[in-house]
C-alpha cells in the first residue's frame, strides 16, 4: 500500500470534492481485516505507477473484506468514471442518495458528480473489484476524451460513450466475460513487478471495457438525452450549493458560477430561472440564509461567524437578508428557537 494516506481531494476551478480517505483501509489492512492490492496514480491508495504507465488509472485493485467489517467507505466522488464489481459476498451501496443491497455479480458504475458510498456505514463481506478511469470531465455535458491505450475501435468507443452518458442507473450485472477480465486485472495488479505485466493489464483493461460495453447496451432499456445536457450540468451545481457548506462559502458570483459550469452567463442563469424560478444570487442567498438558520437553531456560535462561514460579507448585509427572508433578525431567532426548545422540554418534564 502506497504513502498517500492524507484525506484526498480534486478541485474542480472553485468546487472541492472529496476522495474517499485511505484512513479507514489502512487500519483494516494493519489488522489484517482485508486483503487490499491496487495501483495507483495520484492520491489514492496503493502502490505508485509511473504516470507515463497507464495515464488516467486513477486507481485499480481489490478488496478481500473478509467476515463483516466495522468500517466503510465514506461518502465521496472520484476523478473518473468509478466501475465496481463485486465477486463474492454482499455490500450494500449508497448512490445519489439511494441505497442498494449488492450481491454477488453485481456491477456498479458511478460518474465523477454521483456521490456515493459503500457500506452502511460498514462494509459488508465479500471480494470487491474496482477501476477508476479518468476520461477528463467533472460534469455531464463535458465531451469524454479516452487515455491513449484503449484500443477499442473508434466506433466502439463511441457507443461506451453514448452509453455511459445516456445512462446514471448505478447498478448492473456483470456478465462472464466481465468476471473473466476483473479475475486477469487482479492477477495483474498483484504480479506488477514481473515482466510483461503491464501489458497484459492493458490487454485485460481493454478486454474489459468492450465486455462493459456489451453488458450495458444488453441491459439498457432507456436512454435519457438529457442527462448530458447543460441543464443538467447546472442543476447538479445547485444540488451541490444546496447540500454542501463549504460551496456555499465560496465568494460566488454570477460570473464565476457560469464559468464553474462551463457557460456563459446569460445562458447559466436562463438554466437557473428555469429550475429554480430565481435568478442565481437569489438562490446563493437562499441555500446560505437556509443554512445560517440551521445553524443558528443548533449553535451557540457568534451570530457574525455563522453569517461569514455561510458566505455573507458583512453581517449587516447577512442581517437584512435574514430578516427579509425570516421577518425577524438572527438574534430574535435564535431566541425564538431557544424559546421553543426550553417549551417543548418543559411539556415533557410536565408529562412526567
Amino acid at each position: 500500500m502506497g504513502k498517500r494516506c492524507s484525506k484526498p481531494v480534486y478541485r474542480d476551478k472553485r468546487m472541492t470534492y472529496m476522495i474517499d480517505s485511505c484512513a479507514p483501509q489502512r487500519h483494516a489492512i494493519q489488522a489484517g481485516k482485508i486483503g487490499y492490492h491496487a495501483l495507483t496514480h495520484g492520491a489514492y491508495p496503493g502502490t505508485p505507477v509511473p504516470g507515463n504507465v497507464l495515464p488516467g488509472i486513477g486507481s485499480i485493485g481489490t478488496i478481500d473484506a473478509r467476515g463483516e467489517q466495522d468500517w466503510g467507505f465514506e461518502p465521496h466522488r472520484n476523478e473518473g468514471i468509478e466501475i465496481v464489481f463485486l465477486e463474492t459476498g454482499h455490500m450494500t451501496f449508497i448512490a445519489d442518495g439511494q441505497r442498494h443491497q449488492l450481491r454477488a455479480g453485481d456491477l456498479t458504475i458511478t460518474r465523477p458528480w454521483q456521490l456515493h458510498s459503500m457500506g452502511d456505514p460498514n462494509l459488508g463481506t465479500g471480494l470487491l473489484h474496482w477501476l477508476i478511469i479518468d476520461v477528463g470531465v467533472r460534469h455531464p455535458n463535458q465531451p469524454w476524451r479516452w487515455p491513449s491505450w484503449v484500443m477499442l475501435d473508434p466506433s466502439d468507443i463511441k457507443r461506451l460513450t453514448t452509453q455511459l452518458r445516456l445512462n446514471e442507473n448505478p447498478v448492473w450485472k456483470s456478465t462472464p466475460d466481465l468476471r473473466h477480465a476483473f479475475r486477469e486485472i487482479s492477477c495483474c495488479v498483484r504480479q506488477v513487478r514481473k515482466p510483461g505485466a503491464i501489458s497484459r493489464l492493458t490487454i485485460h483493461l481493454n478486454h474489459l471495457l468492450l465486455g462493459l460495453l456489451e453488458a450495458l447496451q444488453s441491459q439498457s432499456r432507456q436512454d435519457y438525452p438529457e442527462l448530458i445536457t447543460r441543464e443538467r450540468t447546472v442543476e447538479l451545481f445547485l444540488s451541490e450549493l444546496g447540500q454542501t457548506p463549504d460551496a456555499l462559502s465560496h465568494p460566488w458570483t454570477l460570473g464565476s458560477m457560469a464559468e464553474h459550469c462551463g457557460m456563459k452567463m446569460t445562458s447559466f442563469a436562463g438554466h437557473c430561472r428555469r429550475l429554480t424560478n430565481m435568478s442565481p444570487i437569489d438562490y446563493l442567498n437562499r441555500c446560505r440564509l437556509e443554512w445560517a438558520a440551521n445553524r443558528l437553531r443548533g449553535e451557540t456560535t457568534p451570530i457574525t461567524r455563522i453569517a461569514l462561514e455561510c458566505g455573507f460579507n458583512t453581517s449587516q448585509y447577512f442581517a437584512t437578508r435574514f430578516q427579509q427572508k425570516f421577518k425577524m433578525s438572527p438574534r430574535a431567532y435564535r431566541n425564538s428557537q431557544r424559546g421553543r426548545t426550553s417549551s417543548g422540554s418543559s411539556r415533557r418534564k410536565a408529562g412526567r
